[in-house]
């Protein structure tokens, strides 16, 4: 894991495709995280030495994408163990402290709350002594990482079927492996029908405010070689409409049982579109993406950002809105399941009535694990 902050040219053999301890990883007494607010300018790291820093990392998007997030808040409860007291009665009441704080940090994705709850988990349930429980949690925590990228691999082969020869594939903000802690989702998706068939393309919505495609997206894209083209968001009805799209793959960060999907604002237009012109729209998301106890999203709480996102846009060396303008920030919309025309997971592709499907492949998941 390359240290401080490292430019674009000493990282020069870092990915083609990115490794997943490289995009974050539980050291010694700090959590590393490529930090993906400095992409694509800048390849850095930045080091969290305590919990708190990596709740701030987590609420700045330093690390980003319900997985990854997830993996950050599984390795900040770890690192609240190597960071805290011997005593174990002081050292259970630190983890769980951190637990609450993690949990919280980002109230949209539930992978995050899944995983820092699965490490919690393993803590209440260990006897001690403190070194042994700290060992316990850091393992729980890489096991969680290595396990999403896995997940992640699988979706990508389970959604081969569906991806016709010379695909062009619309996708939204960014579900690759800087998303997911390794490989993707809706990446994933790409990646695995890419290498099936070298004629398929990409156009990349860059994702106003904070233009996850364009940073993101498009600079894995192209460090794997995968021809894309950058569009705005306005331009997808467009492109539809002139048939330079034939499918539309998105990730998500939180799926209801009756199959409404919870993803990066915008996405519920996409979708519309896509209904509009009879273009497949796909959803890719491992398992513990899952909320199967919300009957649908309605309840799902829509993160509300800073309005300095949405004005921080400059043109030609300018502010692009006034100071003062008032803004509305919501990260994330609901896109109904009616919507959707599949949703692909590590256990398969999944089809309406997603109550029965989605319930099927949770229980799979489980008797997997």
């Amino acid at each position: 894991m390359g240290p401080g902050h490292l430019t674009p040219a000493a990282t020069a053999g870092v990915p083609e495709g990115l490794r997943p301890e490289q995009i974050l990883a539980l050291g010694d007494g700090e959590v590393v995280l490529l930090d993906q607010t400095r992409l694509p300018g800048e390849v850095a790291w930045t080091r969290c030495r305590s919990w708190p820093e990596v709740v701030d990392a987590i609420r700045g998007m330093v690390v980003r994408g319900a997985p990854a997030i997830g993996i950050a808040g599984a390795m900040g409860v770890a690192l609240a163990a190597q960071r805290g007291p011997d005593e174990l009665g002081a050292l259970r009441a630190e983890i769980a402290r951190a637990a609450r704080a993690l949990r919280e940090a980002r109230p949209t994705a539930v992978n995050l709350a899944w995983a820092v709850d699965a490490v919690a988990r393993v803590a209440a349930e260990h006897p001690g002594p403190a070194g042994e429980l700290r060992t316990a949690l850091a393992e729980a925590a890489r096991r969680i990482h290595a396990e999403e990228v896995r997940r992640c691999e699988r979706i990508g082969a389970q959604a081969r079927p569906l991806i016709g020869p010379g695909a062009r594939i619309l996708t939204h903000c960014n579900a690759g492996a800087l998303a997911t802690g390794g490989y993707g989702t809706a990446l994933g998706v790409v990646r695995a029908a890419y290498r099936a068939d070298p004629t398929v393309r990409v156009l990349v919505d860059e994702t106003r405010p904070l233009l996850q495609g364009a940073r993101l997206t498009a600079w894995e894209l192209d460090r794997e070689g995968i021809p894309f083209t950058l569009i705005a968001d306005g331009m997808a009805a467009a492109m539809m409409a002139e048939r330079r799209v034939t499918h539309v793959v998105v990730g998500a960060d939180r799926i209801a049982a009756n199959g409404d999907v919870v993803n990066k604002i915008g996405t519920y237009g996409l979708a519309v579109l896509a209904r509009e012109h009879g273009i497949p729209f796909i959803v890719a998301a491992p398992t513990s993406t899952l909320d199967l106890s919300l009957p649908t999203a309605a309840a799902v709480p829509i993160e509300e950002r800073h309005s300095d996102e949405v004005r921080a846009l400059s043109l030609f060396g300018r502010p692009a809105a006034l100071p003062g303008a008032p803004v509305a920030n919501p990260a994330f919309d609901r896109t109904p399941a009616r919507l959707v025309t599949a949703i692909v997971t590590e256990q398969g592709v999944h089809r309406p009535p997603y109550e029965r499907s989605l319930r099927a492949a949770r229980d799979a998941a489980l008797a997997a694990a």
